[in-house]
């Protein structure tokens, strides 16, 4: 059984009561992201969330992965309030100085419709053949100005937690439209969850 985290990041031992806050919602998607990952020795993960501590620990204890986070949230923000959003999408094709096919998998928590086609393009690039990405998109309409930090509680499990951002979440991308940004790569699984969240497991062939 997976290591289970308490609500500030800290491990508790499997079993024990979850902490009461911020609501927590089921995953279909994350368990067959691990599976992809599980055969290659010493894996190496992209994370384009915000740092979250427990995780790094969870992944590095699943896989033995080396995993690097780039916050794409904090680059949104930045540009938001500097009034730059029409640069970032120049910016994010300069933001990854890895190489093309670097990744072993990819973690891509909810994309913003501005960056959206420079930031697929580069995971694209960036992802090896054979490799994995799990994308989480939201589908409601809404212009709530927060972001939503995904903490992992466990592999059929996420913990949903709110954060301030800098201006509301545009209009939601559509499914078809999701498929084309990422038309290099396969649709391996697509579950739409019943909080309005569709998880896309991509692969990359060739």
């Amino acid at each position: 059984m997976a290591p289970r985290f308490d609500i500030d990041g800290t491990r508790r031992p499997n079993g024990a009561p979850v902490a009461v806050g911020d609501p927590v919602f089921a995953t279909k998607a994350l368990r067959k992201f691990l599976a992809t990952l599980t055969s290659r020795p010493s894996p190496i993960l992209l994370d384009l969330g915000p740092v979250v501590g427990s995780n790094v620990s969870f992944f590095g204890e699943q896989l033995g992965c080396k995993i690097f986070v780039e916050d794409i949230f904090a680059d949104l923000d930045r540009h938001a309030r500097e009034g730059k959003l029409d640069g970032l999408p120049r910016f994010l094709q300069k933001r990854f100085p890895q190489a093309a096919g670097t990744f072993d998998g990819i973690l891509s928590w909810d994309l913003d419709k501005a960056a959206a086609q420079a930031l697929a393009c580069e995971l694209m690039r960036l992802l090896r053949p054979d490799g994995a990405l799990l994308g989480f998109f939201g589908t409601g309409q809404t212009r709530d100005t927060r972001y939503t930090k995904f903490v992992i509680v466990d592999d059929v499990n996420l913990r949903h937690r709110s954060y301030p951002a800098a201006r509301g979440r545009q209009t939601a991308l559509l499914n078809r439209d999701i498929i084309k940004l990422f038309a290099g790569l396969r649709v391996s699984e697509s579950f739409l969850l019943q909080n309005n969240l569709r998880e896309i497991l991509f692969r990359k062939t060739g």
